[in-house]
């Protein structure tokens, strides 16, 4: 069986293959298809025996493109064939009937009639245009729909396919994604082979994905682990967490912290890590510079898809982090964050840049990026009118525009909103999606928020899930 992440080498040969490789299994990829056809073959043997080993010990399959006959001597997992290569019956003579083959098709009519020679899954493409190869054929998500009505094995939407595309071709009906530039070409193969991987927690049974929190205690609940905790279970993902500080808090203010030990901290994260694992991080207030590294460091190591909420400043105006702990957010925790949300005080204090409209955001965000930052969501809450979020992704730029509440109870919205999207992440979400699901959740929030306590009160998470619930089933 064919499905999921299915990586496709370039002709690249910069040295870097198998490097590039095994961060994309690390990633999660769990086919991998070795093209060389340009190499000499003495040398494409040597890399594919090295390939073929670090597949298997990944657990994952190891594919030759056109060449059955490598395959065979290397005891690969199977071959990829073309519309030009040798028919499917006769690879099968010299593989052998416990060997995969898989088929490239452009229409239903090429599908079945791989169906019928005996292929065990077949590529359908290019389903978005591409660049990866020349006369490339555009067929679109319709033709898929179509072959994935028509044939019984699986089926693997390649061409051009981001991880948005991803999420449509897996609508589609696709069992399985082929990927090749945007992990290949990618400065960081692991990560962007995660955010592919994660898509495929779509429709899981509840709970579904797993969410890491690491983030101090809010004794009121409102904010902190507590509301991490809360938004996570009640969006469908199971929740564990790594605890930082506690703090003696209620709606009116901070009373007190107290700081846990950085080595505690660490013993906290590799013990959910060494059983439980984790689909998506959450990071929140991290007090010190010494948690900070430490946290950065694990997040690097075990490439993990990171939402960094980098709470700098509390709400009255006060600083979260001493020196130490700012300088390694910033040089550390920032390089590793799969999405960064800060709002704008916090942009001002890592950028030095005061956003007072859209434009301004655009460019404190593009600095985040300079400095490490993946993707950056600013939030624009401290601003007049409507709520407006910039969320730059690469070079895309996205405006996220909100109503705004007349409601002081609007406590612990940041923690919230990076835990809620850290979840849909987890659950399969294509990161825009995941923000735009996220920012809806937290609206409903403040919306339907009520006083508790007798100052700056929470926000209302339960009844913002149950109408989230509620317009899910209505589109069903």
């Amino acid at each position: 069986m064919v499905s999921g992440l299915y990586l496709i080498t370039d002709n690249n040969q910069d040295g870097k293959l198998l490097t590039k490789v095994e961060a994309a299994l690390t990633g999660g990829a769990k086919t991998v298809q070795y093209r060389a056809k340009a190499i000499r073959p003495d040398e494409r043997r040597e890399m594919a025996e090295k390939l073929n080993i670090l597949c298997h010990n990944h657990g994952a399959k190891f594919i030759i493109n056109d060449l059955p006959e490598l395959a065979h001597e290397i005891d690969a997992d199977g071959v990829h064939l073309g519309q030009d290569d040798i028919s499917a019956v006769q690879a099968r003579q010299i593989l052998g009937h416990n060997k995969l083959i898989g088929i490239s098709t452009h229409s239903v009519d090429e599908a079945l009639k791989a169906e019928a020679q005996g292929a065990d899954y077949i590529a359908i493409g290019s389903i978005f245009p591409t660049n990866t190869k020349d006369n490339t054929k555009l067929v679109g998500l319709k033709a898929l729909k179509m072959v994935r009505k028509a044939v019984r094995i699986p089926v693997v939407a390649i061409g051009g396919i981001t991880p948005e595309g991803a999420f449509e071709a897996l609508d589609a009906g696709a069992d399985g994604i082929a990927v090749i530039s945007g992990i290949m070409a990618d400065s960081d193969p692991a990560r962007a082979a995660k955010e592919y991987s994660l898509l495929f927690n779509r429709n899981k049974p509840a709970p579904n994905g797993r969410v890491l929190t690491i983030a101090g205690s809010d004794s009121s609940g409102g904010a902190g682990i507590q509301a991490d905790i809360k938004t996570i279970t009640l969006l469908g993902s199971y929740a564990s967490s790594v605890l930082t500080a506690l703090t003696a808090q209620n709606t009116l203010g901070v009373n007190d912290t107290y700081m846990v030990h950085t080595d505690f901290v660490i013993k906290q994260l590799e013990a959910v890590l060494d059983d439980i694992c984790t689909d998506t991080v959450k990071t929140g207030m991290l007090s010190w510079g010494g948690i900070v590294s430490r946290v950065a460091k694990t997040i690097e190591e075990r490439s993990l898809l990171a939402v960094v909420d980098p709470v700098m400043i509390a709400k009255g105006g006060e600083s979260l982090l001493d020196k130490e702990a700012h300088d390694s957010l910033i040089s550390r925790l920032l390089p590793q964050s799969y999405l960064l949300t800060p709002n704008l005080p916090e942009v001002e204090v890592m950028t030095g840049i005061e956003p007072r409209n859209i434009d301004e955001m655009i460019e404190a965000g593009r600095n985040l990026q300079e400095l490490g930052a993946r993707n950056v969501l600013i939030k624009g809450g401290h601003l007049s009118g409507d709520a407006t979020d910039i969320l730059l992704m690469g070079d895309v730029e996205h405006q996220l525009t909100s109503k705004r509440f007349d409601t002081i109870n609007t406590h612990g919205t940041g923690c919230t909103l990076s835990s809620a999207i850290a979840t849909f992440l987890a659950q399969g979400y294509p990161l825009k999606h995941a923000v735009e699901r996220g920012k809806h959740f937290v609206t409903l929030a403040i919306e339907h928020s009520v006083q508790i306590g007798r100052g700056q009160g929470p926000v209302n998470h339960i009844q913002a899930a149950m109408q989230l619930l509620h317009e899910q089933a209505s589109i069903v």
